[in-house]
């Protein structure tokens, strides 16, 4: 049944839409943290669905809102008044650490980065924008153009001009070799260096932990020393918080909060983990910059009822249970394994991340040189011993990416951690 419904995907689907695995995988169920497949294996699911389960598989709290919200209505659009619409923005609003908050709900993590970048090329009346080398930030025509990865840039046309600074990798580059406060002072000579060749940028976008490029970043304190660079200028600071946040990075509730130094974004991107898969993108940003637009607007499905309802209720749960403090120790006592394990893998360069997101860069034994077949071998493997876990990287790096739901508990951290090692240890 499995090849019947790859051949029927590869029939009418793009060649260009990726698959995990040799023999792709049909998941049917999930609960917990556990999935099932076509065949009745059963999984620990480390990846969610791409950091977007993040609470578990069908929690009763999130399943059950949604289903009464379906009994009442779906969906209104934005022409009209939307009650769970407008509390799950005064929620994010207050969350979000942004002064004189508006909230605008998208339906993806690429739709919030294309609102944020027309918000503030509008705002600043310039087209060119800064982004991180080795950076994702989405799948359409101008998130593609402002990407620093080339995996995932398919082409070079853009509405933007876009200038790439350093920062995002802390263990490669011409500036890994210092300690961490001389790292952040020549990425911002870099910085300051770009600009002096440029018109004034209408923004910064950059991921606090790169996602797609391998679970990367830069020293805390980065784009806290950034952002005073951009402030005297006037240039405006995105925070793509598509993956790391509501809690994920464990030590806080947004990534940014790792560089407060310098205060909040001006622009803050959401999505993923909020709907706990349901489709639901946003952009956070003060007022001055949100009401700059002159022309109407609406959204047809973001901020839908359904949508709505499941992120009320999944933000809920979020916080009643404290997840970010579980994503700090069981991501803690995670990492501390998989170093451990690490240290005895020649192919194992680097454990790195925080909280529940973690990642495992791969290599040839003994250089620096990306070994992406070793992170193929070590998907599969941990697909043999019932693990699901993700892949990364950018120029000439290769990781594997661990990402749980944030209710993962002890044991099953031990569980996966184990066939971790025992798929690590197969190369």
């Amino acid at each position: 049944m499995t090849k019947d419904l790859l051949g029927r995907h590869h029939a009418v689907l793009p060649d260009w839409l990726a698959l995990y695995y040799e023999e792709p995988l049909e998941i049917t169920h999930g609960e917990g943290r556990h999935v099932w497949d076509a065949d009745g294996n059963r999984y620990l699911d480390f990846f969610g669905g791409i950091l977007t389960t993040m609470t578990a598989h069908a929690p009763p709290e999130v399943t059950k809102a949604i289903s009464e919200q379906a009994g009442r209505i779906l969906h209104s659009s934005t022409l009209y008044l939307n009650r769970p619409m407008v509390e799950l923005a005064e929620h994010i609003a207050e969350l979000s650490g942004i002064p004189d908050a508006r909230v605008f709900f998208t339906t993806s993590g690429t739709e919030a980065n294309d609102t944020a970048l027309l918000l503030a090329t509008t705002y600043r009346r310039s087209n060119t924008v800064l982004a991180m080398r080795n950076s994702y930030h989405g799948r359409s025509f101008s998130a593609v153009g402002i990407t620093g990865n080339r995996g995932w840039s398919p082409t070079s046309l853009s509405p933007l001009q876009t200038l790439y600074v350093h920062g995002g990798v802390r263990t490669r580059g011409p500036f890994a070799h210092l300690d961490d406060e001389a790292f952040i002072a020549a990425c911002v000579a870099d910085l300051k260096d770009v600009l002096g060749h440029t018109r004034p940028p209408a923004a910064l976008i950059a991921e606090p932990v790169q996602g797609v490029g391998g679970f990367t970043s830069g020293p805390d304190g980065l784009y806290a020393a950034f952002r005073e660079v951009l402030a005297e200028r006037g240039i405006l600071w995105i925070a793509d918080e598509v993956q790391t946040g509501w809690g994920r990075t464990g030590d806080h509730f947004w990534g940014w909060q790792a560089h407060a130094r310098s205060g909040p974004p001006d622009i803050l991107t959401f999505a993923k983990g909020i709907g706990n898969g349901m489709s639901i993108g946003g952009v956070v940003a003060r007022a001055e910059v949100m009401n700059c637009l002159d022309a109407n607007s609406i959204s047809t499905f973001g901020g839908t009822q359904i949508t709505m309802a499941a992120g009320l209720a999944n933000l809920g749960y979020l916080l009643e249970h404290d997840l970010q403090g579980n994503a700090r120790r069981v991501g803690g006592l995670l990492r501390e394994r998989l170093r451990s394990v690490a240290a005895q893998v020649p192919h194992v360069r680097e454990v790195r991340g925080r909280g529940l997101m973690l990642g495992i860069e791969l290599t040839r034994p003994g250089t620096d040189e990306a070994d992406p077949a070793a992170a193929s071998a070590v998907l599969e493997a941990a697909r043999d011993g019932g693990l699901l876990i993700g892949k990364g990287g950018g120029h000439d790096t290769s990781a594997l990416r661990v990402a749980p739901p944030l209710t993962l508990t002890v044991a099953e951290a031990e569980e996966g951690a184990a066939i971790l090692e025992s798929a690590l240890r197969s190369l």
